[in-house]
């Protein structure tokens, strides 16, 4: 029961967040997030409520389907291309910066090098969903957004094994190089095999079905939505990376989609809103567990925070060091080796999602004292690889033009829509009941049907039998496909003489398509 009630406040906070975003447009929504997390996190009764951090519940149900969508939206044709680049960033990049960065921690601070490296190590995984808030309306390259996105994919296992290797020297007092770099290997390539031969599998069973008569889509679903956390849960048990096997079955999924999306429209069409969905509310939950995790933390830990800094000079230098030896690493291998190229780099180097869960896997590790040490530095640290770029792009990044218009450009062209589609419908022969009635769908595309309005309609159709008939009439099917019909060569219109972009035509495109298949598809009809 409390985890239902934790996880009911999560959600909840989850929505509620998101809502309040959708007002401060000036704020990206994850900075939202964490803030309103921060407050449930202050509140005791809520507090109270949500139950404390387990990072195995975290890496399985929200992590893995995370990682696993995010492969999935990824064409595995550019992993290949930039193999050599995922090699270097996610591996070589990850661990030499960790090792110079733990050796320096260890000297300035006197801190044993292995609790150094345990630091270090819990900061080295970078976080795409992170990056992407802290570039929202700026433009930014795309090559380079594409070389930070494939190393947050894969540097996670090169994080996970530094920490194991990490934990195992500050208990036992021993390293060995060696044993280490081969229980490396077996973790990267042997997660790639295992899972890449799982979703070969998965993908082969359930193409076999869609490509029959005895396809359910329910249990199509609800194999496709299972998969991340059986993969990741199977290669943690055979003693691979999980995070990498799903990534890699995600990648294999990515191909699946591409070439078998018309073979069930239905299925497709229910797992790319799935994905959606769930990829949307997930990046928002960490973010709110953030939050409570970092009020719990400067709550329980005020004395410690208050009576000495050195945690803060500590996950400064993290930080700092880590920027460096990403802003060397990119003045020497990545695109033009500018000055600029490389600050951009070193600055999307950003930490979230896995730091944290990584940092609350060690707390049976470590004494209660010391874990608590490394918890306040690496918010710290994550705090900082926020911040700090999120202040900087404001001024080195310009203003997404294109963006900040969007919102502006789709009103203007649905209003314009709309107003083709009531002149085509008023043209038409109708009875006055099926006229106001298409006209009322029609204006619902611009919101311009009050509450009132709204209040009075569901009245009529909930009392009014011969409304009711009306609405399902072939009259009124009629006049709405004809409407629909006229805003899509308003569109259309409007593409071909370039007067707005392709890409902002086909989002509304699509939703009058989908307007259609609520008329005329037996299975999406209500009424």
């Amino acid at each position: 029961m409390e985890l239902l009630i934790s996880s009911f406040v999560l959600i909840v906070t989850v929505a509620i967040s998101n809502i309040i975003a959708r007002y401060i447009r000036g704020i990206s929504s994850t900075y939202i997030n964490l803030i309103v997390g921060v407050l449930v996190g202050l509140i005791p009764l809520t507090n109270h409520l949500v139950l404390e951090f387990n990072d195995e519940i975290f890496m399985i149900f929200v992590l893995a389907p995370l990682l696993f969508f995010e492969g999935q939206a990824t064409p595995l044709m550019a992993v290949g291309k930039r193999a050599k680049s995922i090699v270097n960033t996610a591996v070589l990049l990850a661990a030499i910066s960790a090792i110079i960065a733990a050796f320096a921690v260890h000297q300035l601070f006197s801190l044993i090098m292995p609790l150094a490296l345990v630091i270090v190590a819990i900061s080295t995984p970078t976080d795409a969903t992170a990056f992407d808030s802290v570039v929202t309306g700026r433009k930014f390259s795309s090559s380079l957004g594409n070389t930070l996105k494939m190393e947050s994919l894969f540097n996670d296992a090169t994080g996970i094994i530094l920490l194991q290797a990490a934990i195992l020297w500050l208990t036992t007092g021993h390293l060995s190089f060696w044993q280490n770099a081969g229980e490396f290997l077996k973790s990267a390539i042997g997660g790639i095999i295992l899972g890449a031969v799982l979703a070969f599998v998965v993908v082969s069973f359930r193409q076999s079905f869609v490509r029959s008569s005895f396809n359910v889509i329910s249990s199509q679903t609800l194999i496709y939505v299972l998969t991340p956390f059986c993969i990741y849960l199977l290669a943690e048990a055979v003693g691979v990376s999980g995070i990498i096997a799903v990534v890699t079955a995600g990648l294999v999924h990515n191909s699946e989609a591409n070439r078998s999306r018309f073979s069930s429209p239905r299925q497709m069409h229910l797992g790319i809103q799935l994905i959606n969905f769930i990829g949307e509310v997930l990046n928002s939950f960490v973010f709110v567990v953030l939050g409570i995790s970092l009020a719990r933390i400067f709550t329980s830990q005020y004395n410690t925070i208050m009576n000495s800094a050195r945690w803060l000079a500590v996950g400064i230098l993290v930080y700092g060091l880590l920027w460096i030896c990403r802003y060397v690493y990119a003045r020497i291998w990545v695109g033009d080796k500018s000055r600029r190229t490389a600050s951009l780099f070193a600055l999307g180097g950003v930490h979230g999602t896995v730091t944290l869960a990584m940092t609350f896997s060690i707390s049976g590790e470590v004494s209660q004292s010391l874990f608590n040490f490394i918890v306040v530095v690496e918010t710290v640290v994550i705090i900082l690889s926020m911040v700090v770029p999120t202040i900087i792009f404001k001024f080195i990044l310009p203003i997404d033009v294109d963006e900040q218009n969007r919102p502006t450009q789709l009103n203007q062209l649905r209003h314009g829509m709309v107003a083709v589609g009531i002149e085509k419908v008023k043209a038409m022969n109708l009875s006055q009941v099926v006229e106001d009635s298409v006209i009322y769908d029609l204006r619902d595309q611009v919101q311009k049907n009050t509450l009132i309005s709204f209040f009075g309609q569901w009245k009529a159709v909930t009392a009014n039998k011969a409304l009711i008939t009306g609405l399902q009439s072939v009259e009124q099917r009629r006049a709405l496909m004809y409407a629909f019909d006229a805003e899509r060569d308003y569109l259309y219109d409007l593409a071909k003489r370039h007067v707005v972009s392709s890409e902002i035509v086909y989002e509304i495109y699509s939703e009058i398509l989908l307007s259609e298949s609520l008329v005329l598809d037996p299975r999406n009809q209500m009424i």
